[in-house]
């Protein structure tokens, strides 16, 4: 198979402890990128989760696909209960997770 080469720009710092760290696992850089793009192609996925925080668009994004799906299926509307049971525990996973952040 032809070998091509490919630059990549980053951070001075992150490229100084990334090369350490391949050091360390006994691997070069390259051998470090090649294993990433082999996983990328074979998974046809990054190999590991990218998230952010939802901003305001998303969640009602969210909410708006959540609605289309659930009129689509056979599933019975919630009733004001069980919407308010899901805030709430909504509301405790946010406070969960703003405390663990701190």
């Amino acid at each position: 198979m032809a070998q091509v080469s490919m630059t990549v720009r980053m951070d001075a710092g992150i490229k100084a402890q990334f090369e350490e760290l391949c050091s360390q696992f006994g691997m070069s850089v390259n051998t470090a990128m090649n294993i990433f793009a082999n996983a990328v192609v074979r998974r046809r996925k990054i190999p590991f989760e990218i998230t952010a925080k939802p901003s305001e668009d998303n969640v009602l994004n969210d909410f708006y696909a959540f609605r289309r799906e659930v009129a689509a299926s056979d599933r019975p509307e919630l009733t004001m209960e069980e919407i308010n049971e899901e805030i709430r525990l909504a509301r405790e996973e946010m406070a969960r997770k703003k405390k663990s952040e701190a």
